[in-house]
């Protein structure tokens, strides 16, 4: 397998291979390298929430209800259902004079075990202020409260709210509306199904926006990079690539193996998409492109090294393997 793969192995040999598509592009929408089939159409999930929040700025939502620049990340946010997420989401809805029923995205158990935890402790069930997607949805509802829409089917693809984000997607990527397929996403809103290059130039494009600073994507990743910690949680890599870095990157996972980042600094998007899906596969592949690419640093990669090489545990708790990355990136 050739491009981009990501190994698992088990007592030195490997076990399983992951094939993985990936497109780098800069700020100008040019893609500067690529590996495995970056035209390859696939569904971006949660891994453009920036793009999804933008509309919140630009159209004066988050101005006209105070949103603070944690709730600004929470509404990029995949979080983990901790009590500091919960709580900021709930705060943003009663600003809005909702409360959780408006939330169309149903229940979940929080991916911070420490949080799910106390839950069954207090034999209490998840709610949907505790799923991951409450952020965005918590933002969508208020872009129809300063709109003047109705809230009720807000997430549906007919809704003007669902119509708004499919604009600003296709601005970003570039592409015409009707070249850009959607579905349902897990948590029940639109999501859309893009080539890898048309995202990779979207983050490109985000990262440039960024740099310049002083306009709505600015200040969107403005509020993912200070506050990396309501963009997803504790022992996440969306988070700690954010703290490790400094500032230099922005990243979001999506869904069955996506992966977006940018790079305000040298004007670079990112985007990775694992063809099987893997979880486990999307994490090391991430970290690898970004060092192959001089984007982090030894000691650095040494910070995210549980991410960038994790170790495969049996049930007994020893170390029996590793998964690992192996990329090959081909400059245009």
């Amino acid at each position: 397998m050739n491009g981009a793969r990501v190994e698992v192995r088990r007592g030195g040999l490997i076990e399983s291979e992951h094939r993985v598509h990936i497109a780098v592009a800069d700020g100008t929408g040019r893609l500067r390298a690529t590996a495995g089939d970056a035209k390859r159409a696939c569904f971006a999930r949660s891994a453009i929430k920036a793009i999804q929040a933008i509309p919140l700025i630009e159209d004066g939502a988050a101005d006209t209800f105070a949103m603070t620049e944690q709730e600004i990340a929470l509404c990029c946010a995949s979080h983990s259902g901790e009590e500091k997420h919960v709580e900021r989401v709930a705060a943003l809805l009663w600003r809005l004079g909702l409360g959780e029923g408006a939330l169309a995205c149903g229940p979940q158990v929080p991916f911070h075990e420490p949080s799910a935890e106390q839950l069954r402790a207090h034999g209490l069930e998840p709610s949907r202020l505790h799923n991951n997607c409450s952020g965005k949805h918590a933002g969508m509802l208020a872009l129809a409260r300063a709109h003047g829409w109705s809230t009720a089917g807000y997430h549906t693809a007919a809704h003007p709210v669902q119509q708004r984000m499919l604009e600003e997607m296709a601005h970003w990527c570039a592409l015409p509306v009707d070249d850009i397929g959607t579905a349902v996403d897990g948590c029940g809103v639109v999501t859309f199904h893009v080539p890898l290059a048309a995202l990779a130039c979207a983050f490109g494009r985000l990262a440039r926006s960024a740099r310049s600073g002083g306009n709505a994507a600015g200040r969107v990743v403005q509020a993912m990079l200070r506050w990396p910690e309501y963009v997803a949680g504790t022992g996440r890599l969306c988070t700690r690539l954010m703290q490790v870095a400094d500032g230099r990157i922005f990243a979001k996972v999506g869904a069955e193996g996506m992966y977006c980042a940018g790079v305000p600094g040298a004007e670079l998007g990112i985007a990775l998409k694992v063809e099987d899906g893997a979880k486990r596969a999307a994490e090391p592949a991430l970290i690898a492109v970004l060092h192959q690419l001089g984007l982090l640093s030894e000691d650095e990669m040494a910070e995210l090294d549980c991410f960038a090489e994790p170790d495969v545990k049996n049930t007994r708790g020893e170390v029996v393997g590793s998964v690992r990355a192996v990329i090959a990136l081909e400059a245009h």
